[in-house]
């Protein structure tokens, strides 16, 4: 576990007060609190301050007190802060669990991959939007260049998480999830493809309609080329089941995210226009972390700016 100071602010010079290590606050040392709180956190007056009584804390030297704020007859969750045992310093801590690796934190159980073995020492995953235009642009061009440059030492997998604002990317997760459970091969072709001609599908008038109907046809070209068993496709496609789309989509909002494409590698978010180089430093120190050497540094030719990801809400 590791601890972070928030913030720490002296309650101030004042006469000796007697407190102990566990009990209720004197009403003088009550208050002293409640007035630090208010000032500091900008409490509106009509909010109710309620301390509870000093418990005994992890921290050495401190107590700790919970606080809840009131409002309405409405009361907030508490929140813990810590009390000096001379009663002359307040602090407020929050603590995060650090003994997860990382790299466990986005699962990429059930998903095909491409890239690295299993064993990787990088792990990729990205969240994306088969209708979104910035992931089809970043599929194009960063994933070539990754497994170019790190090969068996990164490995890829896509989530779902399609945008409301995309009429058919719904459609195309699904289609690509029928294909995958039974060709992960056939399901990178199928992802490859749609990234590369989402502008064209629903035609000149994007037609909804139109663009489902190709997705479907799409769909069972490519299982026909990779040999599946067309019925199974066949029915998992009619169905439309959304229910791992969702699951999928549930999971990424749980670990912010909100626009595609989002990268995790080895367990950290990659979001806005990024430059390759900083994606490469990325990885370079996830491989380091995993007691690996990176590929040497490429340079980048005088007056010509690396290419970047540009993810967005599109």
């Amino acid at each position: 576990m590791l601890v972070f100071a928030v913030s720490l602010v002296a309650v101030g010079c004042h006469a000796q007060v007697t407190v102990t290590q566990t009990g209720e606050l004197s009403p003088e040392m009550a208050r002293r609190v409640e007035v630090l709180i208010r000032s500091k956190s900008s409490v509106p007056p009509d909010y109710e301050i309620h301390l509870g009584p000093r418990m005994k804390s992890e921290v050495p030297g401190f107590s700790e007190i919970a606080v809840t704020f009131e409002s309405n007859g409405r009361a907030s969750k508490p929140l813990q802060f810590l009390l000096s045992a001379d009663g002359k310093t307040l602090a407020q801590f929050t603590k995060f669990d650090i003994s997860k690796n990382p790299k466990e934190l986005v699962s990429p159980a059930n998903r095909p991959a491409r890239g690295g073995p299993v064993s990787a020492p990088v792990l990729i995953v990205g969240f994306d939007d088969l209708e979104c235009p910035y992931c089809s642009k970043m599929h194009a061009q960063l994933f070539p260049a990754l497994t170019a440059r790190y090969k068996n030492q990164v490995r890829i997998v896509y989530r779902d998480f399609p945008l409301d604002q995309h009429p058919w990317a719904m459609r195309a997760a699904i289609d690509t999830n029928c294909l995958s459970t039974q060709s992960g091969e056939g399901y990178w072709k199928l992802v490859d493809y749609i990234h590369a001609h989402a502008a064209e599908l629903g035609g000149d008038d994007k037609s909804l309609a139109k663009a489902n109907a190709a997705l479907d046809s799409l769909t069972v070209e490519e299982g026909k080329r990779q040999k599946v068993n067309e019925a199974t496709l066949n029915a998992c496609i009619a169905k439309q089941d959304d229910s791992v789309v969702k699951a999928s989509m549930k999971e990424a909002e749980a670990l912010g995210v909100d626009s595609t494409p989002a990268l995790f590698i080895n367990g950290e978010k990659l979001a806005g226009a990024v430059p390759l180089e900083f994606v490469y430093r990325m990885i370079d120190e996830a491989l380091v972390a995993e007691g690996q050497t990176p590929p040497p540094a490429e340079t980048t030719p005088a007056g010509v700016a690396p290419p970047a990801i540009k993810p967005g809400n599109q």
